[in-house]
Order: structure tokens, then C-alpha cells, then sequence
């Protein structure tokens, strides 16, 4: 019966929500009122999107976001990476974006394929090894279904186990994807001093109670006087790096 009636109201432009507080605390429904949806006209984007879906657990709002920042970072120099890349949705559609943009930096697919690494005491759900449902066969026949030729897979604990395999001294872009906070504290403490002004650091689940950790490092680096760290509703942040 709610199904139903979820059904019939959405087809007239209105929909019911629950107004439970998830997690308490900081944590409650987010309802922005803004309508500007250009994920919805973009036919790159939904064309790509629709390829990538069945393999990223990120949403098309926060994937617009990443197809947009890469877009940008057309502006600076160097590679772009990913770390924590699950079975390549986000990073396939970042490799496509950086072609359609014409940035010819090679896009750095990092993961242990084998699931998440160095959860802590600082992350509320996770313990490790979660999200092995995956291998790097898997992402490099979805970049070969999308003709990509300029991403490439490293297998291993990142930054300890692959970072000396990117050869570029300048990163343009980074997407931190690793659920919690010491990898991404790691990850973060490579790619900051080899960032381009400029350059932009995106943090997903930022905001989400199951990653608590992600949420705890961002907030700390918003102290740090050589970025702007800005919080995206969508459930990014998002750190641009203002200076050396």
C-alpha cells in the first residue's frame, strides 16, 4: 500500500519522506529546495552513466559531481587518481570524462581488489575487508566496453604498495573512496604535496553515519591554511588546494 501510494503521488510531483533522524546527532534528513538538475539534459553524462551503473555503489549526484570536477581540472596539470575503486563505475566515468575533456594525464585506478584495509577505532562500521566483491578483471573489461585507453589499474594497499608506480610528479585530481579514516588520511598525506593548485581532492561518503571516520579527517584538514574544504550536501567533500 505505501509503495502505491509513493507511486501515484510521484507522478504528480510529490513525495512522502520519513523525518527519522539517522544516527542522531549531527545526522538528520537533508531536504535542499534548490531544482537545478543539470545531470538530467547532459547526454554525455546519462549515456555514460547508464553504462557505469551496475558498478558503483555512488549515486548519479554524486557522479555528476565527479564528471563535473573532472571537467574542471582540465584547468591544471597532471594525473588524476582514484583510490578505493570497487569495481570501476566512478572510475571508468572519471577515465571518460578526462578524454572528453582532453586531458591526456593518465588516470591511476588504485584498490586492493580484496576490500577494505586499515579500519581503526576511528570508523563506526567497518572492521576491514568489506567490499571484496570485486577484481581488477572486472574493472578493466568495463574501461574496455567504454574504449578507454588511459586508465590504468594498480593492485595493492595505496599509497605503501603502488604509489611508486605513478610516475607523475603533479596530480590534478584525486577521488578519495575508502570508507575510512586512516587509508584515507594516507592517501591524502601522498597525493597533498604533489596537488596543483588548484588541484581538487573529492571525498566521498562524507557525511554518512556507516563512515564516520571519512567525516572525522575532513573535518580536521578544514584546519589546515592551504586549502578551502567545502561540504557538498550530497554527501562529498570537496578540498581544492589554494596554495604551497
Amino acid at each position: 500500500m505505501k509503495n502505491r501510494i509513493q507511486r501515484a503521488l510521484r507522478a504528480i510531483g510529490y513525495e512522502i519522506r520519513s523525518y527519522k533522524r539517522p544516527g542522531g546527532g549531527a545526522y538528520g534528513p537533508v531536504r535542499p529546495y534548490a531544482t537545478y538538475t543539470p545531470w538530467d539534459v547532459d547526454r554525455e553524462f546519462l549515456d555514460t552513466y547508464r553504462k557505469i551503473q551496475a558498478h558503483t555503489l555512488v549515486d548519479k549526484y554524486r557522479c555528476f559531481e565527479l564528471w563535473s570536477l573532472v571537467d574542471q581540472s582540465r584547468k591544471g596539470e597532471g594525473a588524476l587518481v582514484e583510490v578505493g575503486v570497487w569495481r570501476g563505475g566512478t572510475g571508468a566515468l572519471i577515465a571518460r570524462r578526462a578524454m572528453l575533456s582532453g586531458i591526456a594525464d593518465r588516470v591511476y585506478l588504485c584498490d586492493t581488489f580484496s576490500g577494505v584495509v586499515k579500519a581503526s577505532d576511528k570508523d563506526s562500521s567497518y572492521s576491514g575487508g568489506e567490499h571484496s566483491d570485486t577484481d581488477r578483471g572486472t574493472v578493466e573489461r568495463l574501461l574496455a566496453s567504454l574504449g578507454l585507453s588511459n586508465a590504468v589499474c594498480l593492485t595493492g594497499v595505496f599509497p605503501e604498495q603502488t604509489a611508486h608506480l605513478i610516475h607523475d610528479s603533479k596530480i590534478r585530481f584525486c577521488h578519495v573512496d575508502v570508507d575510512v579514516y586512516e587509508s584515507a588520511k594516507d592517501v591524502v598525506e601522498w597525493v597533498w604535496p604533489r596537488l596543483c593548485v588548484g588541484g581538487v581532492v573529492v571525498f566521498d561518503d562524507y557525511g554518512f553515519p556507516s563512515c564516520s571516520g571519512i567525516t572525522r579527517y575532513v573535518e580536521e584538514l578544514t584546519r589546515l591554511p592551504d586549502r578551502a574544504v567545502l561540504h557538498n550536501l550530497n554527501g562529498h567533500a570537496v578540498a581544492v588546494k589554494t596554495g604551497r
